[in-house]
């Protein structure tokens, strides 16, 4: 991965801006875009077993790419429409993860912070 978020951001937001789509895209119509865009993913993997999830990544991979770039495409755009740096809040995101899930607490398991 060798494309910048604000590279990919200037194209995404070019690319609605040459179709005017900027008056359809609200925050609440982003958000609602990106939870439909999750749920098609999503439904790849309904009453899927983790054997039989694995197996379906791997045989529909060319959908599944699909779809997580329309949900990533929604995600950059919302935030630039936001004024977030997208890059910073995921930096920022990460650090406060590394304080809730230390490794000698978190290593190997699944549960949440506050129950580690």
């Amino acid at each position: 991965m060798n494309d910048s978020i604000a590279t990919l951001t200037a194209e995404i937001r070019a690319f609605c801006d040459q179709r005017e789509w900027a008056q359809f895209h609200g925050p609440k119509e982003m958000a609602v875009a990106i939870a439909a865009e999750a749920g098609e993913l999503l439904q790849h993997f309904v009453w899927q077993d983790g054997v039989q999830s694995d197996a379906r990544a791997a045989s529909r991979h060319a959908e599944i790419e699909d779809e997580l770039a329309d949900v990533a495409t929604l995600v950059f755009e919302m935030a630039s429409h936001q004024g977030i740096d997208l890059a910073s809040a995921i930096r920022a995101k990460l650090a406060r993860n590394q304080l809730r899930y230390p490794v000698e607490k978190a290593r190997g398991s699944n549960r949440k912070y506050n129950e580690l």
